[in-house]
């Protein structure tokens, strides 16, 4: 067990003994998928939409919260606007999940506003991540990307330093970085990527970890290690994307702490 893998399964410890309450403002497809991948990992999911009802469960027993821009309407990104102003002055850590940025020019616009309200997290795509930091090569297709997530790495750099937020950039290789420190974390499948909704769950997922973690920056790495080691096992008992998605769960479910100190596979990116 390394110290990385360690301080991951730690995280993993405290979330499952803490169960925090996170607040979900999320695209509509993926609502299920994203209280469900809670759950299974011991967090409690709210989905609400009214802004009053969420200031005041800001104010009152949310742990986290996150943001996904996933399905925006005029209406959801004042709300974010809204929300993520409440959580700084509740003191309520949150995760931006920058969907499809750089392709789409509103939803590119309010991230960027959002920012104004810097986070404690953004987790995205190598496109994303690129297009939010305003570097060059940033190209999507849908809410894929068509970068390799080594390529934004620098971007994600730049981003956290910027921001003062952890950056998680996801791939097949997922990288961690607040600026200063990157890791990259090796684990994971590629079915992860052919059923709707992973993605934009890790972000609630992220989000949990927030509330268990001591850093920003740990929190994005056993975030990355939890749902990587889940997808692999998951993957090996259910190869097919239906299948894989109830398995994915069941994994997440049965997943402990000593599963992400022995099987992490996390290594730090010499600059």
């Amino acid at each position: 067990m390394n110290t990385l893998s360690h301080s991951a399964a730690r995280v993993l410890d405290t979330l499952r003994s803490k169960r925090p309450l996170i607040l979900s403002l999320t695209n509509n497809v993926v609502q299920n998928i994203t209280a469900n991948m809670l759950l299974a990992t011991g967090g409690v999911p709210v989905m609400l939409t009214h802004s009053d009802e969420i200031r005041d469960l800001l104010h009152s027993c949310a742990n986290g919260m996150l943001i996904n821009v996933g399905t925006l309407s005029e209406q959801q990104a004042q709300t974010m606007l809204t929300a993520v102003k409440d959580a700084r002055e509740a003191g309520i850590p949150w995760v931006l999940d920058p969907v499809a940025v750089g392709l789409l020019q509103y939803r590119t616009a309010i991230c960027q506003e959002l920012l104004q309200t810097p986070p404690a997290m953004i987790r995205g795509n190598a496109s994303e991540i690129i297009a939010l930091a305003g570097a060059e090569g940033a190209l999507c297709r849908g809410v894929e990307s068509s970068a390799e997530s080594k390529a934004a790495v620098a971007a994600a750099q730049a981003l956290a330093r910027r921001t003062g937020a952890a950056v998680l950039v996801t791939g097949e290789t997922d990288y961690a970085t607040d600026g200063t420190t990157t890791i990259a974390c090796h684990n994971g499948d590629e079915i992860m990527t052919r059923v709707t909704g992973v993605g934009c769950a890790m972000g609630a997922l992220a989000a949990a970890c927030l509330a268990s973690a001591d850093t920003p920056l740990q929190a994005a790495v056993a975030t990355a290690a939890i749902l990587g080691i889940a997808g692999e096992r998951a993957a090996a008992r259910a190869p097919r994307p239906g299948s894989f998605a109830a398995e994915l769960l069941d994994t997440l479910d049965a997943l402990t702490p000593d599963d992400i100190a022995l099987s992490a596979r996390l290594e730090m990116v010499e600059e």
